[in-house]
């Protein structure tokens, strides 16, 4: 019986396995994509992203059922978080300019199947949201018609009464994004060319809607006759501020373009930059003036814009409007078309997805078998399901990601120690002095190759700051990278702790004052500590791409934000989402682990050994030096 148990020496040769990081090419400017995008490319695609059917619709839901005129408050705290998960991907977009956007960066970072299920749950994050975005599209230009299209199908097709479908076949949901599919299929530049107009449409629909909404406005609609600015109080703002969040979350398919960008170090952080802060200016203006052009109590919140102007007499407006929403959903349509195949792509080239998706079409540069197939597949599910129901599984996936490429940044700043697959046998010359020779196998070891020796005062990243250590000598023990590594997992036990108590404290589980106030206290000062104790550690030395500032604290405070706005969401939402989570370890361990280029690249690594190497001149040199085999047999791993 003890024979068949594995050994701990295979447990945990099967856990590195499992956490094995990305290595990267030397050339990560070298792509089979053409780099062709410039700043303004890339800061439309994030605009077209983000300003979709949220600007014409949640809008007006928001301010009517959940905060009042306060939504604007909603919309600045809401647009700030974002900020948090956004410098997080305008970071990692710069140093790693490659598709994939969070797949590559948990990659890069945490390890294997972290990174393949962040991919597997964007992966379908990005179908459901294309394809509600086309039955949304779908309604409100029927709605235009006076529900002539649905009328026709339900009279001549038919009507279903069938859980998880929806009532009638949508073909015009359908139809709209297997046309989208043909344009994205051309090339990068083809969609760029077509999310320009429409978000040129869109933005001039928006300044129109701005002007004329200021020529309306009336002050007395904020007053306290019609219910004040807040009439739902705080509550109200920070419940607006949770659905709110949901409008930022497009910004990642500026990330996800990073591969065909000119000049990703610098586009990259500029247009998600300029992209959060155009939408967000956006969102709050036109909550101003649509809470000042009518009461607040009196929006429609299926078409407030519009209904809006009909009812101050301008329902020559509501045309206009109409335009502006069809084209704005157009580019969320684009956007999640254009990122999907390359998250796909990304996962397929490194071996842990099916490598058929990893091809690249010689002509276009695009991965066009990966678009065909997943906007077919997008097409169906807008044909045939009620995505009603599936919406809210978008927020999980989204969240999830965010929390991770947060924490992935602290991984990256605070690099734990790197064990090196075969060490270089001492040369008779070899010793301490000018002449000593590092090794450098992780990604972050990679990115502070060039000048690492000009700058040998700094201490090694991960290793106690020299300020603390009379105050605390007992961390100088722990190899580098050791202490942050565990107060990063402390980190995130505390903030799930924590938000637990504050989103089931009062209600499921029904805790006194008194326990309640404790745990509170107790998981806070575990959260606070956790980020001094990375703090009070050195990070790697700074690149000359974007960082972000204030860290650990801004990932910290982004990790806290996202694991409570999950706890936020349905229990049905968490029983969906174990459900796919569980399909995509069974795709994990029944293909990717077995093909993944990694698990190839240690079964190489037997015979042949790559090293990269810094001399004191700061010059990197490969060397490829010949390796025993290894003496263990494979596990074929």
């Amino acid at each position: 019986m003890a024979g068949r148990l594995p050994r701990s020496a295979d447990l945990t040769r099967f856990c590195q396995k499992l956490n094995r990081v990305k290595t990267l090419e030397d050339d990560m400017m070298e792509t089979t994509f053409n780099r062709c995008l410039s700043t303004i490319d890339l800061t439309l695609l994030g605009i077209g992203g983000m300003v979709g059917s949220g600007l014409y619709v949640l809008t007006g839901t928001v301010a009517k059922e959940i905060s009042g005129p306060a939504v604007i408050v909603s919309f600045i705290i809401a647009g700030f978080a974002s900020l948090l998960a956004a410098l997080c991907y305008a970071e990692f977009g710069a140093r790693v300019p490659k598709t994939g956007s969070a797949y590559m960066f948990t990659y890069v970072s945490m390890g294997e199947i972290w990174a393949f299920l962040i991919g597997w749950n964007v992966l379908l994050e990005y179908m459901i949201g294309g394809a509600a975005v086309a039955r949304a599209w779908s309604g409100y230009l029927d709605s235009i018609f006076s529900h002539k299209i649905k009328n026709f199908t339900e009279t001549h097709i038919g009507t279903w009464q069938v859980p998880f479908l929806a009532h009638y076949p949508d073909f015009l949901a359908a139809g709209i994004l297997l046309i989208a599919t043909a344009f994205i299929s051309f090339g990068a530049k083809v969609s760029s060319w077509l999310n320009h107009v429409f978000s040129a449409i869109s933005l001039g629909v928006i300044l129109f809607i701005l002007i004329m909404g200021f020529i309306l406005a009336e002050p007395k609609n904020w007053s306290a006759q019609e219910g004040g600015f807040a009439p739902y109080g705080l509550s109200g703002i920070m419940a607006g501020t949770a659905t709110c969040f949901y409008a930022f979350v497009g910004f990642d398919v500026i990330a996800a373009s990073s591969e065909e960008a000119r000049n990703p170090q610098k586009a990259v952080p500029r247009a998600i930059a300029i992209s959060l802060g155009l939408a967000t200016g956006a969102y709050i203006l036109v909550s101003v003036v649509l809470t000042l052009m009518v009461p607040w109590h009196t929006l429609d919140p299926d078409a407030a814009l519009a209904d809006a102007f009909y009812r101050r007499g301008y329902s020559w407006a509501g045309f206009i409007v109409a335009v502006g929403s069809i084209c704005a959903m157009n580019t969320v349509l684009l956007s999640n078309l254009f990122s999907l195949p390359r998250i796909v792509y990304a996962m397929a080239e490194d071996g842990l997805f099916f490598q058929v998706f990893s091809r690249v079409h010689p002509r276009t540069q695009v991965p066009v078998i990966g678009i065909v197939v997943f906007g077919v597949l997008m097409a169906l599910m807008a044909l045939i399901f009620d995505l009603e129901a599936l919406v809210q599984f978008l927020s999980i996936g989204t969240l999830l990601a965010y929390t991770f490429v947060a924490a992935s940044i602290v991984v990256l700043r605070f690099p734990p120690p790197q064990p090196a697959r075969s060490q270089p046998s001492p040369g008779p010359n070899e010793g301490a002095g000018p002449s000593e020779l590092k090794e450098y196998e992780s990604f972050s070891d990679k990115l502070q190759l060039v000048g690492t020796y000009k700058a040998k005062v700094h201490r090694e990243p991960g290793k106690l700051k020299a300020a603390f250590e009379p105050y605390l000598e007992f961390l100088s023990d722990f190899h580098p990278g050791e202490v942050v590594t565990i107060a990063v997992v402390t980190l995130m036990v505390s903030a799930v702790c924590l938000c637990s108590i504050l989103v089931f404290g009062n209600t499921h589980l029904h805790l006194p004052t008194w326990s309640y106030s404790l745990l509170l206290l107790l998981f806070s000062l575990g959260f606070l500590l956790s980020v001094l104790l990375i703090w009070v550690h050195e990070q790697q030395q700074s690149t000359q791409t974007f960082q972000i500032p204030l860290v650990p604290l801004t990932p910290a405070l982004s990790i806290l934000l996202n694991i409570y706005l999950m706890l936020k969401l349905s229990y049905m939402t968490w029983l969906r989402f174990s459900i796919w989570l569980i399909l995509g370890l069974l795709v994990y361990f029944g293909y990717g682990i077995w093909h993944s280029k990694e698990n190839l690249r240690e079964l190489t690594s037997c015979n042949v050994s790559a090293r990269y190497v810094v001399f004191p001149s700061s010059s990197l040199e490969e060397t490829v030096q010949a390796g025993q085999a290894n003496p263990q047999p494979s596990t074929g791993l």
